[in-house]
């Protein structure tokens, strides 16, 4: 599966909103999966979203003929686009979907890690952080994805921010160190996306 997340600074709010709801057509397209997303929680007028798709096969084949019809709708309503592509490696929690409808926020990491560290990460990934997401009261469902130069994707999907606020008070800080996260991380962004049901398609 491939994973997409794009993030703009939205300029018109209403043309853009207008133009999200013509990307309805996309499950007509072979091999789309599920898209969702909404407005960040700290950065008002940053727009998330995300998509998923089979492969990187269907997506490119999609970029070649769909992509900019229906696009266009959205065409001076944004400004600051950054796209990233992101191969699925696991799940956070178990049987992960691109299903957005329970979900009241995303939460995304985007980490660079260093030279030499990727592997530790993954399993620090695997071992600490996933039981720690999948235990936590509200966690519905992840994934963690990675994409060429060290660059790493953790999605989660939470039933409200008041849950993931919980899981971040309590447990975050005392989870990087067991899993030696500032050895391993040269670069973490990341944002609290409360999702928009009529972005969801």
């Amino acid at each position: 599966m491939l994973v997409k997340w794009m993030r703009c600074t939205v300029i018109d709010r209403r043309g853009f909103e207008r133009g999200q709801r013509k990307w309805a057509g996309l499950p007509g397209e072979p091999g789309f999966r599920g898209q969702g997303g909404g407005w960040s929680r700290e950065r008002p007028g940053v727009a998330h979203i995300f998509s998923f798709w089979e492969s990187r096969a269907f997506y490119d084949s999609f970029m070649a003929r769909s992509h900019d019809r229906l696009a266009a709708a959205q065409a001076g309503t944004y400004k600051n686009i950054q796209v990233g592509l992101f191969d699925y490696r696991f799940d956070v929690k178990t049987g992960f979907e691109p299903r957005f409808t329970d979900a009241d926020v995303v939460r995304v990491a985007h980490c660079k890690v260093r030279e030499g560290r990727v592997e530790h990460f993954s399993l620090m990934q695997e071992k600490v952080w996933n039981p720690a997401m999948a235990g936590s009261p509200g966690m519905l469902r992840g994934v963690f994805g990675e994409a060429p130069g060290n660059e790493f994707l953790v999605l989660s999907m939470w039933q409200s921010a008041a849950e993931h606020g919980k899981y971040r008070a309590e447990r975050v800080e005392r989870l990087s160190l067991r899993a030696q996260t500032d050895a391993d991380v040269a670069g973490l962004s990341g944002a609290v996306v409360q999702l928009d049901p009529s972005w969801t398609v």
